[in-house]
């Protein structure tokens, strides 16, 4: 019997669609027609995109850190369901999950390295599987070469470890980023998740440049400290943006996000709109929360959801469903990525756009859009590599 987590707030605002909805298509055809170059890259991303069938699965409640703002421990998500152990009745879920279309699982947790058979079983139904994991525990290549490892990162600098390495027990301990860091040495399945913060703007170039210098690649993320009151919005923000993209340019191999994506990351703020619960995509398709949402006219992930460790019960959506305090990349991402229709007043926002779309395929080993397994292009004409300002100036159904 499938169950539902109820949440504690639901934002009851709700945004209209985009104006002359009707009418993007038509401009994008207009735009697609004059520049071949972008419309062979805008229909790359589309094609690749619309067989992509994805959810999100809590693999374990269990977790070896304790992470200082992590929302699953926050929110108690540990005590919302009741983890199931039965491999069986694991591969009896993901058959059902496969046969209902989804190809692509992002597992989450608790730690998933914590049960390598369970991410295997996984690996054996879908064609596409990501873990996001501490970085405490390797994930083998042997049995996982496909796998794509995204290594979470809070703060950078020894600020990690005041974050991040403090075990269930209370104990701390040191360097769990150089420790992820010799876990993944030159491993292309591996990218950084690097949750940036206010308090640690002058560790970033330090932190990113030994990420490059240990052959990986890294997407920024902003930090929520979920146990606070007042997470976002510091007063340091613009800072913080700054050196951010600062950094990108002296990394720009090394730091995939693209500039948009890091100012709309940072701020909240899109040039059409701000980031929230109203048009955020990454929602539990299946849960009744939802019926409002799902009818507002902005886009949703077809057929997402988010399914907790006893396989049964569906969360409310990608993260905590605090939407009030929430900036999660990926939620953030998919937002832009929805939303080509808003990129339409010139070719040249188009191709920021596609820049956005391609540096985010570009973080799963899996997308031939990894720089492992696609030679370099040329780049693309117009300013698509700069900064599209936010608040003056990123496909529908991809």
């Amino acid at each position: 019997m499938k169950q539902f987590v109820p949440v504690p707030q639901v934002p009851g605002r709700s945004r209209p669609a985009a104006p002359e909805r009707g009418g993007w298509g038509q401009r994008l055809r207009q735009i697609l027609a004059a520049d071949p170059a972008l419309r062979r890259r805008f229909d790359a991303i589309r094609h690749y995109a619309a067989g992509i069938r994805a959810s999100e699965y809590h693999l374990t409640n269990a977790c070896n850190i304790r992470c200082k703002g992590c929302w699953f421990f926050t929110y108690e998500f540990q005590k919302a369901s009741r983890e199931n152990t039965d491999l069986a009745d694991l591969k009896a879920f993901v058959a059902d999950e496969a046969a209902r279309g989804i190809n692509t699982a992002l597992l989450i947790g608790g730690e998933p390295t914590l049960f390598l058979d369970r991410i295997a079983v996984y690996r054996e139904a879908m064609e596409r599987v990501t873990i996001s994991t501490n970085g405490l525990r390797p994930l083998p290549r042997a049995g996982f070469e496909d796998v794509t490892v995204a290594v979470s990162l809070f703060g950078g600098g020894p600020l990690d470890d005041e974050l991040r390495a403090v075990r269930p027990s209370g104990k701390r301990f040191t360097d769990l980023f150089g420790t992820a860091l010799g876990h993944y040495a030159d491993d292309p399945r591996a990218g950084f998740v690097y949750a940036l913060s206010e308090d640690g703007i002058d560790r970033i170039e330090d932190t990113v440049r030994r990420i490059h210098d240990n052959g990986n690649r890294v997407h920024f993320n902003f930090y929520s400290s979920y146990d606070t009151d007042d997470p976002l919005r510091g007063v340091r923000g613009r800072e913080l943006l700054a050196e951010a993209l600062r950094v990108r340019e002296l990394y720009p191999d090394t730091v995939a996000s693209h500039p948009y994506t890091i100012e709309v990351m940072i701020t909240g703020d899109a040039h059409w709109d701000s980031f929230g619960y109203d048009v955020c995509p990454s929602i539990s398709a299946r849960h009744p929360a939802h019926h409002s949402r799902t009818r507002n006219g902005n886009p949703v992930l077809p057929q997402f959801n988010t399914w907790a460790a006893d396989l049964e019960t569906v969360h409310f959506c990608c993260t905590s469903g605090h939407c009030e305090s929430c900036r999660d990349s990926q939620a953030v991402f998919s937002w832009l990525m929805v939303s080509p229709r808003h990129f339409l007043e010139s070719a040249e926002q188009l191709w920021t756009w596609v820049h956005i779309a391609e540096s985010y395929w570009s973080q799963f080993y899996w997308s031939p859009f990894h720089p492992a397994h696609r030679p370099p292009g040329p780049p693309a004409p117009g300013p698509a590599t700069a900064s599209a300002p936010a608040t003056t100036a990123p496909q529908e159904g991809v």
